[in-house]
């Protein structure tokens, strides 16, 4: 049975829905960026149905300033009041609860990073976290796919050094150098980690519940994070031994294709059981 209510938040009145079941293990699906908590194209409530049907409640929310909820949208980074009141109301609507799950994806990951631990979640399942700076309070996803990772050059550069077509044109003269070596300054730059980054490291360094880290290897905002993960700062979060990774062969940021869906459906039940 699919079930829509209300709870409070701060003041304000945040709209959620519970697909029910009989399971003691529970999924809290928190939205990113400013997506309602259908997801885009429906996408997370076919998640919370197909999760339910395998005998786990779940609930999805809008937090404030978002879809039905009421309020001001300060962005995720202002968002642990919403994660904290989201999971107070689904132990009050699932009495029978006994362990709970959250997934994010993208900046609703980093935000679950953030503030998961103290809200009283006692798994995570974190996919193509955003580690990026933004003008705004919101993430974009057209700069992070504007914006190549000092690895994604690298590695630009390996395939064409490996193709005798791109060899000539660089010994014919046909290759801008001003802008070769630009690439190569990119490509040899030593990843910063501060700001959101340099939280997001501390954070799941001392993160003290499991963590599952999903990421579609070819997803911008993915390939983000896992230059910031693989970078000398994040050593101790690479030294959590509650945090696993899973590797999609994809680009989806959202895990659109049917086997992109499958594929997390499956990751997320394991994380569930």
């Amino acid at each position: 049975m699919r079930r829509h209510f209300t709870f409070d938040c701060a003041g304000d009145t945040l709209t959620a829905t519970l697909d029910e079941a009989d399971g003691s293990t529970g999924l809290l699906i928190v939205s990113g960026g400013n997506e309602i908590r259908s997801g885009a194209h429906a996408g997370m409530a076919a998640l919370s149905a197909a999760v339910a049907a395998a005998g786990h409640p779940v609930m999805r929310y809008d937090r404030r300033g978002i879809g039905d909820s009421t309020g001001e949208n300060a962005g995720f980074e202002s968002s642990a009041d919403d994660i904290a009141a989201a999971v107070q109301a689904m132990r009050a609507r699932v009495p029978a609860l006994a362990r709970l799950v959250a997934f994010g994806n993208c900046d609703a990951a980093s935000a679950l990073a953030l503030y998961g631990p103290a809200a009283g979640i006692d798994a995570l399942v974190l996919a193509n976290m955003w580690t990026l700076e933004t003008e705004s309070d919101e993430p974009d996803e057209a700069e992070a796919a504007a914006t190549m990772t000092a690895g994604a050059i690298r590695s630009r550069y390996l395939a064409k050094l490996k193709d005798p077509r791109e060899l000539w044109r660089l010994a014919s003269g046909g290759v801008d150098i001003g802008k070769l070596v630009r690439g190569l300054r990119q490509a040899a730059a030593k990843t910063e980690v501060t700001g959101l980054a340099a939280k997001l490291g501390q954070a799941l360094a001392e993160m003290p519940m499991t963590a599952k880290l999903l990421v579609a290897e070819h997803d911008r905002t993915a390939m983000w994070f896992l230059e910031h993960w693989n970078s000398a700062p994040f050593a101790a979060a690479r030294a959590n031994a509650g945090i696993t990774m899973a590797r999609l062969d994809s680009g989806s940021h959202s895990f659109a294709s049917a086997g992109d869906k499958a594929w997390l459906r499956e990751r997320i039940l394991e994380a569930l059981a």
